[in-house]
């Protein structure tokens, strides 16, 4: 067996969004003003399920731990892409590198399982509904979402032991504007089969199982609308499933390009891998705030109570 001579590296370049400073600093402030959207938005939310009675629901519980995945999940990548916007070298250790595409993909991962477990508490809402603070009791529902969390970061750990064992040697250069395992394979002189069969199951199980599982929900969600006799019970029932069908649509049709699909650095996978770290965490609680009658009341019950006196 022949031996290659190699250099190992200690750094990646994050090739970014662009590389003219002008459009560099307009991305800066538009970034900075969704992070910042982001970070009030979901906050905000949190808040308002946290302190308002009338919102500890096994609904608005799962909706709390969404809302606190889109701030883990913004805040693992946005800093780091705001940085390199006003930076010249737009370096990053490969240790950093790694830890940043296992937290966005224990996140996503995770994402991917509650989404699932939210779209089944929609369905024993509508279908059994004198049972269903029953059925999803408060234990059932701390233990499905310990489940979501554990799934996600076992797995996010397996993919990760077995990239820590590469050896980066073949170029530093990411054309993305921050680090995925699937970017990061090409940069191996190691052999990769093994980390890209092992990132293939585990995309397989947490975006296809998942999906398949919401799909299911739906479908016998919709089965059990249509059996309402009246028109506005039938509204009435849609209308609680739409905020996060919403939420699923943004979520899998971005996640999919954006991880699915090779870093190849183009265009239409940028413009989606943005959706998916940027915009639809500042976009969700929007889409259940917008939407939801209750969530709307809590707010309005939160500012007179906290501002009314100063108004």
């Amino acid at each position: 067996m022949t031996m290659k001579n190699y250099t190992a590296i200690s750094e990646f370049i994050l090739f970014g969004l662009s590389t003219d400073p002008y459009t560099e600093a307009i991305l800066f402030v538009f970034f900075l003003l969704i992070y910042f959207l982001t970070l009030i938005g979901n906050s905000l939310m949190l808040l308002v399920i946290t302190t308002d009675s009338h919102l500890h629901t096994p609904m608005y519980f799962f909706l709390k731990h969404l809302s606190f995945l889109d701030l883990c999940h913004s805040s693992i990548t946005a800093p780091k892409m705001l940085e390199n916007l006003l930076s010249e070298s737009k370096t990053i250790f490969v240790e950093s590198c790694l830890a940043q595409a296992f937290f966005v993909f224990a996140t996503g991962g995770t994402e991917a399982c509650l989404l699932a477990v939210m779209a089944y508490d929609r369905y024993v809402a509508i279908s059994f509904p004198l049972l269903y603070s029953q059925l999803m009791n408060k234990q059932l529902c701390v233990g499905l979402v310990w489940v979501s969390w554990g799934l996600a970061f076992a797995d996010a750990l397996t993919n990760i032991l077995l990239a820590v064992n590469l050896d980066f040697c073949e170029g530093k250069t990411i054309p993305h504007f921050s680090c995925e395992l699937s970017s990061l394979f090409p940069l191996s002189c190691s052999d990769t089969s093994t980390n890209f069969t092992v990132l293939f199951c585990s995309s397989v199980f947490h975006f296809f199982a998942t999906l398949v599982m919401i799909v299911s929900s739906y479908a016998r969600i919709v089965s059990a609308i249509m059996r309402i006799s009246s028109t506005m019970g039938r509204s009435k029932a849609f209308s609680t499933c739409s905020s996060h069908l919403t939420t699923v649509m943004l979520f899998y049709v971005s996640g999919f390009i954006s991880y699915l699909l090779p870093g190849s650095g183009s265009t239409m996978e940028m413009i989606f891998s943005l959706q998916y770290s940027m915009i639809t965490p500042m976009l969700n609680p929007l889409i259940y705030s917008l939407k939801n009658k209750e969530v709307k009341a809590a707010v309005g019950r939160m500012l007179r109570k906290y501002f009314y006196p100063f108004m």
